[in-house]
Order: structure tokens, then C-alpha cells, then sequence
């Protein structure tokens, strides 16, 4: 079983200084409102709802923090979570790239995801979203561009993929990595940014997806060997 399914609703918040205070690693989740990010967080997670998909895209505003640790899968999620066995943070950062959010709202969405990602000290790696068939919308690298100056991992899905052919999805596989490894650091060195296929729908890329995430949680040694077949 991966540490990734004892995930568990924590908190909610609209502002940076409600933000937790726990020092643990967060791995956050960015990508457009019908990228299928919260498709893919409950797969990642084996759960069904713990992830919120509004049925008009665009609504969720909130940062939505889930705890690894501190709770089991099979806990009532009435009972406590146990604050000091937190090991890490899923976050779910507010889905973006929907006209229908008003001026003011999407200025606050907008200032609060840049800041998340540029200045929160305890997000160890971002994991981009995009609909492979879709992939680097001018949204997307607004993500990346305020992303990138940390020099911190990403790992990028490019969910959907079972929509595309084999040729398609390499040709995607072959983008990404391009436009990926346009980005370097002050010595010229590629950003620690990762790519791969994802399909919530058919589970392709799902082992390869949990491991990434496991590792830049920094739970992969306490977990070893238990990523079973899925």
C-alpha cells in the first residue's frame, strides 16, 4: 500500500497566514480547472472524494492541504488526526483559466498561487497537470514562469493521454521535454523538472506517478517496496 493512500483532509484556506505551520514537505498540485487534477489526486490517493471537483470549473478557491500521517485509511474522518505524526502535506492548489471568475476573485486567486509557489518555504516540488492533448497553455507556463526561479523539482503528468494514439502521446512526451528543458539555473545546468503520461481513466502512469510523488515527499525510504501493482 503507498503512504499516498493514507491521505487526509486537513485544512482549508484563502489566505497566505492561515497557511499551516507544521515545518513537513509539501508537494503541490497546479494545472487548469479541466486539466483532471482532482481526477488524479483521489487516483493517487484511492479514495474517491477527497479531492473537490466543483461542477463549475473555475469555483474552487480555496488551497486545500491533505495530511500524510497522523491517520489511517480506514480512520472515521470525524476522529482526530494526530498533528505530531504528520509527515508531509498533498496540497491542491485553486484550479486556473476560467473567464467565468470575476476581476477581483481572480486577482486574489492569481496573487495567492504566485505567492504560494514562489515564497512558501516548505513546498519541496510542484506537480504540474496538463491535458496532454493541451499541453503548455499560456496559463500553464504563467505556472511554470513563477515556478521556476525557486529551482525546486517539478513533475509534470500529462493527463488524458488515453485520448491520444501512440504516436500522439510521443510526440507530446517529445514537446514537453523540449519546452522542460528550456529551463535552467544561473550555471546553465536543466531545472530538476520531470515529465510523463497520465490516464485517471485507463491508470496508465499511475505506479510511475505515485513513486515520483513519494519521492519528493521524501517517503520513499521509510516505504520501500511497497509499491504494489495497481
Amino acid at each position: 500500500m503507498s503512504a499516498l493512500w493514507q491521505a487526509r483532509f486537513f485544512t482549508t484556506v484563502n489566505r497566505l497566514p492561515d497557511l499551516p505551520k507544521l515545518k513537513v514537505p509539501e508537494v503541490a498540485f497546479a494545472g487548469r480547472s479541466n486539466a483532471g487534477k482532482s481526477t488524479a489526486i483521489n487516483l493517487l490517493c484511492n479514495q474517491k472524494k477527497l479531492a473537490f471537483a466543483s461542477k463549475t470549473p473555475g469555483r474552487t478557491q480555496h488551497i486545500n492541504f491533505f495530511s500524510i500521517g497522523g491517520a489511517h485509511p480506514a480512520q472515521h474522518r470525524k476522529d482526530e488526526t494526530r498533528i505530531d505524526e504528520i509527515r508531509a502535506f498533498m496540497v491542491d492548489l485553486p484550479g486556473y483559466g476560467y473567464a467565468e471568475v470575476s476581476g477581483s476573485a481572480k486577482d486574489h486567486w492569481q496573487a495567492l498561487l504566485g505567492r504560494y509557489v514562489q515564497e512558501r518555504e516548505q513546498l519541496s516540488a510542484l506537480v504540474l497537470i496538463m491535458d496532454a492533448r493541451r499541453p503548455f497553455t499560456d496559463l500553464d507556463v504563467e505556472m511554470l514562469e513563477w515556478f521556476a526561479p525557486s529551482g525546486k523539482p517539478m513533475h509534470c503528468l500529462l493527463s488524458k493521454a488515453d485520448k491520444l494514439n501512440r504516436s500522439e502521446q510521443a510526440d507530446a512526451l517529445r514537446l514537453s521535454r523540449s519546452i522542460l528543458s528550456s529551463y535552467v539555473d544561473e550555471a546553465g545546468q536543466p531545472l530538476p523538472f520531470s515529465v510523463q503520461l497520465f490516464s485517471a481513466l485507463k491508470r496508465t502512469g499511475l505506479d510511475e506517478a505515485d513513486l515520483a510523488i513519494r519521492q519528493l515527499l521524501g517517503l520513499v525510504a521509510a516505504d520501500a517496496g511497497d509499491l504494489a501493482p495497481t
